[in-house]
């Protein structure tokens, strides 16, 4: 099942509350939260308490993507804050297996994500571990960048990995998805969507309901 997670880093912040229904209105099931310490990446986003906010307002599925360095020093907090899903970069961290558990003890999924230029491979000896899988289709750290074609080679062979060892596992994709290129994405394997600039920019919730529609052809 395809699922759409728009992400709140392209939204308007004085209109957050209401963008975020809207969305949801729309059929939107997760929401995607984008954290950015201006280490692990350039950029700085929010943290906990923006987590906690909109926890209390929401029963969207919260999908919170830590682009930070040692994750693991913050996932009690965050799962505290609210988090559903807690998806962690491979590159941030020396210790996957111990975030894992972390998660995992935390009471919430666990997923990956891979930067572009990470291998496939490199996630291989993970995918029994998690629920999800998130390849990032542009370099991380900033909102509106054009997705890079050949990280979807990435999404096909996870998805085969996944595939060959009989397991039911989500892929996400993140970075540049629109209108026109997400059926490149579903079709290579991918079945949970970042968007951001796609459904924050003019009507919401006729973004999320044409992504929907896409899906149904």
């Amino acid at each position: 099942m395809n699922r759409l997670s728009p992400s709140i880093l392209a939204a308007d912040f004085w209109r957050l509350g209401e963008q975020i229904e809207q969305a949801r209105q729309g059929g939107a099931q997760y929401l995607h939260f984008d954290v950015m310490d201006g280490l692990f990446v350039p950029s700085i986003s929010f943290g906990m308490p923006v987590l906690e906010s909109i926890r209390k307002k929401t029963d969207l599925v919260l999908d919170v993507h830590l682009m930070i360095e040692k994750p693991e020093r913050y996932i009690e907090t965050f799962a505290q804050a609210g988090a559903d899903i807690i998806n962690f970069h491979l590159e941030a961290t020396e210790h996957p297996e111990e975030v894992i558990k972390m998660i995992r003890d935390a009471g919430k999924k666990a997923a990956i994500t891979i930067k572009p230029a990470t291998k496939a491979s490199e996630v291989a000896p993970y995918l029994k571990l998690v629920d999800m899988i998130l390849v990032m289709t542009v370099e991380p750290g900033f909102g509106g960048q054009k997705l890079i074609p050949s990280c979807l080679d990435k999404v096909a062979e996870i998805r085969s990995m996944a595939n060959e060892a009989g397991l039911t596992l989500d892929i996400e994709v993140d970075g540049g998805i629109t209108l026109e290129n997400v059926h490149q994405a579903t079709e290579a394997g991918a079945n949970v969507i970042v968007a951001g600039s796609a459904v924050f920019k003019g009507d919401v919730k006729a973004n999320v309901e044409a992504f929907q529609k896409k899906w149904a052809k």
